[in-house]
């Protein structure tokens, strides 16, 4: 019997990362590829998908026949019962009935969900939380994405909204969130929270060698972790602040669901994780019960960038959607 392969899919508000499974799990080809090339309309960003899904078809030398499905993972609200991005921040989605234009255009069945969602679903079964049953996830990158594990399951909440726990109000007075909101975790601790507060302090005559390299907003992850090791000041504070509200955060997660284990994973934590967790862990104590505290372990993600690709081939493999 011929083997069959499934294409996975990240979506992101600039690129679209694809990689094709084997039977055996095994990545066998990759393909990254920007979505705002031709614009940001809806148009453009499905093409970019059916371009990434054909170009390595071609490469690759794999039959469409043997495709066995294609999953995805975007930011935002989705229905992954019915493959409709209800919102996404970062694309131009509204009420988009994706699972319908991808089938439509490659004859192949189509699934999809929250990124961080299938980041988190992608550490449960292949990564750092296999074998655990309650998982906690925080994901930070350009915002912050919160995902949980809750008895075995993947848990989204009502409408496939819940989880939003990177839009935690840890100071009602802090700054402004890209949400509307005043002090979430996200306005502290992501790319974006961090990169307004070194911009904020360059503003007030500080020198950062990281200030000159935000763009649009954020500055890329291995630059933070350059700025690190050449012991900039202010880059130092935008991480111990970051890191203190993770900190709290974590507390209340574990204080609430009382998880087995707590994963961080992103692009953040994939450049300088160790230093993240070395902080969250000299802190975390001071904000949930002993007693909770003492049965969870805290955790980078073992995946990396590849988490949300193996949380889609989760998705098809137990057909979730």
């Amino acid at each position: 019997m011929e083997q069959q392969y499934n294409i996975c899919l990240d979506i992101g508000g600039t690129k679209v990362l694809g990689a094709i499974f084997d039977e055996n799990r095994q990545i066998v080809h990759r393909l990254k590829k920007k979505t705002k090339e031709g614009g940001e309309s809806t148009e453009n960003v499905e093409q970019v998908i059916i371009s990434v899904v054909e170009e390595m078809l071609a490469a690759s030398g794999i039959r469409r026949e043997s495709i066995n499905a294609i999953a995805a993972a975007a930011p935002g609200v989705i229905n992954q019962a019915d493959g409709i991005v209800l919102f996404s921040p970062n694309l131009p989605w509204r009420d988009y009935d994706i699972k319908t234009a991808v089938e439509q255009k490659t004859g192949i069945p189509f699934y999809i969900g929250n990124d961080v969602n299938v980041g988190v679903l992608g550490e449960y079964k292949y990564g750092a939380a296999r074998g655990y049953s309650n998982v906690v996830g925080f994901f930070v990158g350009t915002g912050m994405g919160g995902g949980l594990i809750l008895d075995g399951e993947l848990f989204t909440g009502h409408l496939f909204k819940g989880a939003e726990y990177g839009h935690m109000i840890l100071d009602p007075e802090g700054p402004l969130c890209s949400c509307g909101q005043r002090g979430c975790l996200e306005a502290f601790s992501s790319k974006k929270g961090m990169s307004a507060y070194i911009l904020q302090q360059a503003s007030r005559g500080r020198v950062s060698s990281l200030a000159g390299t935000i763009e649009n907003g954020v500055f890329k992850s291995k630059k933070l972790k350059k700025a690190l090791i050449e012991r900039d000041t202010v880059a130092m504070e935008a991480v111990d602040r970051a890191c203190h509200y993770l900190a709290v955060a974590t507390g209340n997660m574990i204080n609430t669901i009382s998880p087995d284990v707590v994963i961080y994973g992103g692009g953040v934590i994939e450049a300088v994780g160790d230093v993240f967790l070395q902080k969250i862990l000299a802190e975390v104590d001071k904000y949930c019960m002993p007693s909770i505290r003492s049965t969870v372990e805290l955790k980078t993600a073992a995946l990396g960038d590849d988490s949300v690709i193996y949380g889609d081939l989760a998705m098809i493999e137990e057909a979730r959607f």
